[in-house]
């Protein structure tokens, strides 16, 4: 066995064997596979094994639709068959929701190449003929959809990794994983050690056992699952082909062919999680007791959709354990705080996906980027937070809302709150609906009442005209804002200034009291985020950026190394914050504090510490809504007695609590992007119109990245949308057609209350303001104009007033 590696991977299934082959296809052949037992011990070699293409994801349809492609080429590559069966599959919706959603799915298939369309019933009657049809209000058709055999595809990833000169060593447990100083790793075995700078967690079911050897938490948990297939089936055994599977999610089932009979499955309410504390060393390919009666109200809908499904016997039953992230997404990335140490951990839908993880997997490791924005993915979503309560409530709920809707702007209350700030029972208190946040309980909006639970769906909800009264009263007065859940930094020492110089791609304020935005770029030239930087002093700065990417940033923060007497320290936990905002800020603010607010003495993009309200605070002349405002910060002991002045001055003015749903519409209205929306790693500067505060004359991280992708012309650019709208608004990811061809997709969308407009922001190709296009909402074209400019205070006179 070697004794040492560019990377080890660990872990035997398809996913660790996707991730090896990848990273020798990509140009590291000296790369190790450590397997405890035989390959595909745990999940892999039992699980059903269907592929498919689309997602409400984009990014993962991309992945999706990779792998499904994948697997024809490496069985021509390998010689080793893969069991691929593409018969295709079958979309039922049986209520509007589930119509709505794929709608939207085909027209987002349309604008990126895929093959995924409605059919008539009569289409499908012929496809499958032992389908009742009955109910169904619209039928969709991936021809591409299918299974594989799970140990083919897994012995052909192995195959072509050894072709390329990997190594793969079964029966060779890790009984170490050790950091060195110099950043690599040592991995012990029993068989001999190996060095390496990468040590990849492909552990499966023992995904938690193997972090533990690095000292980490992974929020995983197994449960059970069943499916079973049935005798034969003669009208099945008759037929002269194969018969496309059915996703007949309102059903809360899935089923497909094997052999002349059937397979069916399903994830039942009643479900049950198995090894809580640890995986047991010693199971590989074991299976649990048969328990049908969990799945018996599945079972008898699908065979009320498939009345021959009932008329056969039950062949073999198959229920065995799979593992959860509380999301059901996989945990993947390098880990922020380790060096060298990739997560591929939770994955459940493993071989509709297994092809583009192992691709993005490698990328990241070689390129140092992949190409794709995983964020959705990233383990950096989770913090020391998401500990084992909230894990089992959110894989509980997950499980058993495996084929629910997960609908724009919905939010589970599964396994919260799990933080909270001093004012969170105050808000509760006011009506206050709230969301997650990285952990954080933050205001969504506020009801009439407490107690009120909001709806979800595809159209407009019980929350869209209290949100409009929201936004409505914060232009038109104030509104108080908690931004609490931004992430907050110090930077100070000597070295300050140049470390953040080194880091971010602006350039950083030089005079003490002056804030400046500022990109921070990827390693492919992207935006990794975009943040406010301000000078509190000679040796002091604060840094605010988007909470629910600070464990995501840290990668970034610990690239470049801290001068000797500097020291970075997050602020979240102990300071939070508020932004008061709207044209009546200033008369609100101004008899709470001795400073003068007026605009020659603390104009725009300035800081202060001052006392506001007997508190003390930093406060900052900028504001997210687009409008005239100050964000508040103060220590979480004063956010209480702060919250309460703030709230009895605005009482005063006409102004009150505002949430984050109306937040999100004023920063539409104002054409403002945001994190993870339209700021995101496969953007460039010049694209969502940052390169102006890209200074390519000084050093910065990534800077020849940004450098290069700016002598580029932009691909498309980032423009605002005013759109006719009905009963619902775009939220994200609806394409846009012009003339029939599709020239870009909506990033954020939402109803613009103070302009009485439906708005949108939207990356475009082949298209200009004023021209007319088509949005996508609901699957449906709605007539859009593109915007010259954003409809609120264009000029900015409001924000600078």
């Amino acid at each position: 066995m070697k004794t040492h590696a560019q990377a080890v991977v660990i872990g035997g299934g398809v996913i660790g064997c996707s991730i090896l082959y990848h990273l020798a296809k990509l140009g590291w052949t000296d790369v190790v596979l450590l397997e405890r037992d035989e390959l595909t011990s745990g999940s892999t070699w039992h699980a059903a094994a269907n592929i498919h293409g689309l997602h409400d994801s984009t990014n993962i349809s991309r992945i999706q639709h990779y792998t499904m492609q994948l697997y024809r080429e490496l069985e021509a590559e390998t010689g080793q068959g893969c069991g691929v069966f593409q018969p295709g599959s079958l979309y039922l919706a049986q209520t509007e929701n589930r119509e709505h959603q794929l709608r939207l799915q085909a027209a987002k298939a349309r604008l990126y190449g895929m093959n995924f369309h409605e059919i008539t019933r009569d289409e499908a009657e012929r496809l499958h003929p032992l389908v009742d049809f009955g109910g169904i209000r619209c039928i969709m058709f991936e021809p591409d959809g299918g299974n594989v055999d799970p140990s083919g595809v897994t012995t052909a990833y192995a195959t072509g990794a050894r072709q390329r000169g990997a190594e793969i060593h079964r029966f060779t447990p890790v009984t170490a994983t050790e950091p060195q100083p110099d950043g690599t790793w040592i991995v012990r075995t029993p068989k001999g050690d190996i060095r390496t700078p990468w040590v990849v967690n492909a552990g499966g079911l023992w995904a938690r056992e193997v972090a533990a050897m690095a000292g980490l938490t992974l929020p995983l948990i197994p449960t059970e699952h069943q499916y079973f297939v049935t005798e034969t089936i003669p009208r099945i055994a008759a037929m002269d082909r194969r018969l496309p599977s059915v996703a007949d999610r309102d059903g809360e089932y899935y089923l497909r062919q094997e052999g002349k009979g059937l397979l069916i499955g399903a994830y039942e309410r009643d479900m049950r999680f198995w090894a809580e504390e640890g995986t047991p060393q010693g199971f590989g390919h074991e299976l649990f007791a048969d328990d049908l009666e969990r799945i018996e109200e599945n079972m008898l809908r699908a065979i009320a959709r498939v009345p021959a499904a009932g008329e056969a016997g039950v062949k073999r039953v198959i229920n065995g354990p799979m593992i959860w992230s509380p999301d059901s997404n996989v945990l993947f990335g390098p880990v922020p705080e380790r060096t060298g140490y990739f997560a591929c951990c939770g994955i459940i839908p493993g071989f509709s996906q297994s092809g583009g993880m192992g691709l993005a997997a490698a990328e990241w490791m070689i390129e140092g980027e992949p190409k794709m924005d995983l964020f959705g993915w990233d383990v950096a979503r989770f913090g020391p937070w998401a500990g084992k309560d909230f894990t089992k409530a959110r894989v509980a709920d997950q499980y058993a809302h495996r084929f629910s809707i997960h609908f724009p702007n919905e939010e589970r209350t599964a396994g919260r709150p799990v933080r909270t700030r001093p004012a969170h029972g105050m808000q509760k208190e006011m009506g206050a609906v709230f969301g997650l946040n990285y952990g954080w309980e933050h205001p969504l909006w506020f009801a009439d009442a407490p107690g009120v639970e909001e709806t979800a769906g595809f159209t407009r909800q019980n929350w869209w005209a209290p949100v409009g009264r929201e936004a409505r009263m914060l232009r038109e007065a104030a509104g108080i804002i908690d931004i609490s859940n931004f992430a907050k930094y110090r930077v100070a020492g000597p070295g300050a200034e140049a470390w953040l110089n080194a880091v971010f791609a602006n350039r950083m304020p030089t005079r003490t009291g002056r804030s400046c935005l500022t990109p921070l770029i990827s390693k492919r030239g992207g935006i990794a985020g975009d943040f406010t930087v301000t000078r509190l002093g000679p040796e002091e700065f604060w840094v605010i950026g988007s909470g629910m990417a600070e464990r995501y940033h840290q990668r970034y923060f610990r690239a470049v190394p801290l001068p000797d007497g500097t020291t970075f320290t997050s602020l979240t936990d102990a300071v939070c914050g508020f932004n008061v905002a709207g044209p009546a800020s200033r008369e609100l603010l101004q008899p709470l504090t001795n400073g003068s607010l007026a605009t020659a003495d603390f104009p725009f993009m300035r800081a202060q510490r001052i006392t506001l309200a007997g508190v003390e605070v930093t406060a900052l002349r900028v504001s997210f809504t687009g409008d005239l405002g100050w964000e508040l910060h103060c220590a979480a002991a004063d956010q209480t007695r702060l919250y309460r002045a703030l709230l009895d001055a605005a009482a005063g003015h006409g102004g009150g609590p505002v949430g984050s749903r109306a937040l999100t519409s004023l920063r539409i209205e104002k054409g403002y992007g945001s994190w993870s929306r339209e700021y995101s790693p496969e953007y460039w500067p010049q694209e969502v119109g940052l390169d102006r505060l890209v200074k390519l004359d000084k050093p910065f991280l990534n800077r020849d990245a940004a450098a290069r992708v700016m002598r580029a012309p932009p691909r498309e650019r980032l423009v605002i949308l005013a759109v006719e709208a009905g009963t619902a608004d775009a939220t994200g990811g609806e394409p846009i057609f012009c003339k029939g061809q599709g020239v870009g997709r909506v990033t954020s969308g939402t109803y613009g209350y103070s302009v009485d407009t439906s708005l949108a922001l939207r990356f475009v190709r082949n298209a200009a303001p004023g021209d007319a296009v088509e949005v996508m909402i609901l699957g449906h074209p709605h007539a859009a104009r593109i915007l010259k400019k954003p409809p609120f205070d264009p000029e900015g006179a409001r924000l600078r007033a």
